[in-house]
């Protein structure tokens, strides 16, 4: 066998190593499942900033690049939002698209809409688990020219840097609360905020990552409870001073591990 040959089969050998470490780092939260992903927002991710879970510039807001946007059955009406997929390209099913040996973990960030003006409503329809990715983290796995890729996907432990934010937006007796950098399941089931001068609360989930509380909170210090999808509750005591604003962010040192 030529030295060349022997150079990429060990190469390949190499890589294959280098993923199944990746899976060993990254601990599941679920099973192996099938899927499928496409890619957008361009060659360096800029058309992935903002989305429907609410989080902005994802730079800002801890999840980089390294993102995508879920169709129906992922995103389940934004409680997916911060939620962590380990993603390796089925190389058996399509192995002229797939990149061997090659994993990458994503943070859903975004939702991916049926299209009714394909058949079906095209990949992103409401049955198919599909994840259109930043395309920086796309290639990670698949070859450009491919354009989709079958895949096998598992929810996994996110890991952040820093706390946990608050995003306090709203006007008087609605406050908006945008919850961003959760480590852990990355996602919440229920959240309560406490004023000063109040009892405990109960929010209700708006849209995406945001959480909302139809109470006059104005010039009192608050406390929240959050109790992520993977059944941790964390308090935040007294994360927000009395004197806030509306469109102040709030930085924690807490954070959660499930």
């Amino acid at each position: 066998m030529p030295p060349a040959a022997i150079s990429e089969i060990m190469g390949n050998i190499v890589l294959q190593l280098l993923a199944i470490l990746a899976l060993c780092i990254a601990p599941a939260r679920s099973g192996w499942l099938q899927g499928t992903a496409t890619f957008y927002g361009g060659a360096d991710g800029s058309g992935t900033m903002g989305g429907a879970c609410g989080y902005g510039n994802l730079y800002d807001q801890g999840y980089g690049i390294n993102n995508a946007a879920l169709s129906t059955p992922l995103f389940n009406n934004g409680a997916s939002c911060g939620q962590c997929y380990l993603i390796i390209c089925n190389y058996d099913k399509a192995p002229s698209g797939c990149r061997m040996g090659t994993a990458i973990t994503v943070t859903g960030t975004n939702f991916c809409p049926p299209n009714y003006d394909l058949p079906y409503g095209g990949w992103c329809n409401t049955t198919r688990p599909h994840f259109d990715m930043s395309q920086p983290a796309w290639e990670n796995i698949g070859i450009y020219s491919a354009g989709i890729v079958p895949i096998l996907y598992q929810q996994v432990k996110c890991w952040r840097s820093g706390g946990v934010r608050f995003t306090i937006t709203g006007l008087n007796y609605f406050e908006l609360v945008l919850v961003t950098n959760m480590a852990g399941s990355g996602s919440i089931a229920s959240m309560s905020v406490k004023g000063s001068s109040t009892g405990w609360i109960q929010m209700s989930r708006n849209w995406g990552a945001n959480w909302q509380c139809l109470a006059g909170l104005a010039g009192q210090a608050l406390s929240f409870t959050v109790t992520s999808t993977g059944g941790q509750t964390i308090v935040f005591d007294s994360v927000v001073p009395a004197g806030w604003s509306f469109g102040q962010t709030f930085s924690t040192y807490q954070q959660f591990d499930y």
